[in-house]
């Protein structure tokens, strides 16, 4: 999406919502789309509605955007994504947070499903995103820059900010929700991932594997934006477990630390908006 969409796809947000600006946003990966709907007073849009938008393809990802008040700030929060492996081009993958950044967000929160390289995880943990490792051998930015979205060479260091990362420890340690730290490592999918490429992941000093999140955290830095990344470990990746891989299993662990997740996004968020 061009410049001139993402103001259209924005003022159409703000139309509807008739909130001038949202201070956060937040994006919600397998298992998780259904978060959206329990925040009091949410206003839905269904990404058809929105011009420019993709809509999900995946099973587990939902296909509404919603605009929520929580704390005396404004969040937008995204009711799935899509993905690069679907097919769409980049620009289309991160149109939801460049919009949501176009919208005012000051803050971008990316959820996602992902593989455990590290053998300390296991199914079902939560894991902070420190930084990561782009092994899709593609980069939301390629192409012609526009100035008015960003510079040409954006720096990527403390992507994933600590203090946010530090805020989010806290609110773990209240809730008495267990908070891990490590790299995620970005395959374009829709394949797992072979062992050999596990293991060169793991000897790189990735943590996790998946197939999303990276850009968009990159979009939402060229924005100017701060982003934070949480991953929910689904599945110990493949060689580091003994058990074939499929997405059943990811939607499967993924409903049984729901409640953990949601908990921990339910204390997080009001915290955020007052950092936005």
């Amino acid at each position: 999406m061009n410049y001139e969409e993402l103001q259209s796809a924005a003022a159409v947000i703000a139309e509807r919502t008739g909130r001038e600006s949202h201070d956060l946003a937040l994006v919600l990966g397998s298992g998780l789309s259904d978060f959206a709907a329990t925040l009091p007073d949410a206003v839905e849009i269904p990404y058809q509605d929105l011009p420019g938008f993709p809509v999900p393809q995946v099973a587990g990802h939902g296909g509404s955007l919603f605009s929520a008040e929580i704390d005396g700030g404004h969040a937008l929060v995204f009711a799935g994504r899509v993905h690069y492996y679907e097919g769409w081009p980049l620009d289309k993958v991160v149109a939801g947070v460049r919009t949501a950044v176009m919208a005012g967000a000051g803050i971008v929160v990316l959820t996602n499903a992902s593989g455990g390289v590290n053998p300390v995880y296991s199914p079902g943990d939560l894991v902070l995103i420190t930084d990561h490792i782009n092994l899709a051998g593609a980069n939301p930015l390629m192409g012609p820059n526009d100035e008015r979205l960003g510079t040409r060479f954006p720096d990527l260091a403390d992507l994933y900010s600590a203090d946010l990362r530090a805020l989010a420890m806290g609110v773990g340690d209240e809730l008495g929700v267990e908070l891990h730290e490590g790299v995620y490592v970005w395959f374009s999918g829709p394949s797992y991932e072979a062992h050999a490429e596990i293991e060169m992941a793991g000897r790189m000093g990735g943590d996790l594997v998946g197939m999303s999140t990276v850009p968009e955290a990159i979009a939402v830095r060229h924005m100017g934006a701060r982003a934070m990344g949480i991953s929910l470990c689904t599945n110990l990746a493949a060689g580091i477990g003994s058990q074939p891989l499929s997405h059943d299993e990811v939607k499967e662990v993924a409903d049984l630390a729901h409640d953990k997740f949601t908990r921990l996004l339910n204390g997080l968020l009001p915290r955020l908006v007052n950092q936005a």
